[in-house]
């Protein structure tokens, strides 16, 4: 895969990308918003007009928008597994334990 991901300084959810991208073991190139020009910010507006938070990705030379949608085509390929979800009465035993303890 081709990937390029787009990030923002101190982005939360830019980083999670990343982790998204060592979970899948996927190769990147990261451009970090903050760090182009603004002659190069608005060519890249001009190429993605959707590019209006981040994080974002070019997979391919498809755009995603955001980490969700990234996440979403990570799954349906194969590449990442979603954690499973306890279910009720696994976290009424764990309530159980801790109230006794």
């Amino acid at each position: 895969m081709d990937i390029t991901i787009y990030t923002s300084t101190g982005c939360v959810w830019c980083a999670r990308m990343k982790e998204l991208m060592e979970r899948a073991n996927q190769e990147y190139t990261e451009v970090v918003w903050n760090e182009l020009t603004g002659d190069e910010q608005v060519a890249l507006g001009q190429q993605y007009p959707d590019i209006a938070s981040f994080p974002a990705a070019v997979i391919d030379g498809v755009f995603y928008k955001g980490l969700v949608d990234v996440a979403k085509l990570f799954l349906e390929q194969g590449l990442v597994t979603a954690p499973k979800k306890e279910g009720y009465e696994s976290l009424k035993k764990k309530r159980y334990y801790n109230e006794r303890t």
